[in-house]
């Protein structure tokens, strides 16, 4: 079993940055992929970025290629999404997801935990 609590949502200008992070229970860890997704008010949950449970392979969305990056410390049990260059469409809940068997990262039923979110909102 896997708990996974998110921080560092808020409130950002366009343009601005936010880290987020996913602090996970468990001496499991590092054996995880882990995932962020977002969910915007009336469209459905989409990836963001996802990371290998080593960190050596990462993916991303087109839409935050370039402005987001997804990393790790499995010493501290956590990984994070730092967000640059926001955008107003980046306005959403943010999830951070486990899994122990993810071979799609895009996919959210590949993930077998999640956070309850934390919510970021850009501001034009």
């Amino acid at each position: 079993q896997v708990q996974l609590v998110e921080s560092g949502g808020g409130l950002v200008q366009a343009g601005g940055s936010l880290r987020l992070s996913c602090a996970a229970s468990g001496r499991t860890f590092r054996t995880y992929a882990m995932g962020w997704f977002r969910q915007a008010p009336g469209k459905e949950r989409e990836f963001v970025a996802g990371t290998s449970w080593s960190g050596g392979n990462t993916y991303y969305a087109d839409s935050v290629k370039g402005r987001f990056t997804i990393s790790r410390d499995n010493a501290k049990n956590t990984v994070y999404l730092q967000m640059n260059s926001q955008k107003p469409e980046d306005t959403a809940v943010y999830y951070c997801a486990a899994g122990s068997r993810v071979i799609d990262y895009y996919r959210d039923y590949q993930y077998d935990y999640w956070g309850q979110g934390t919510q970021v909102t850009v501001s034009s």
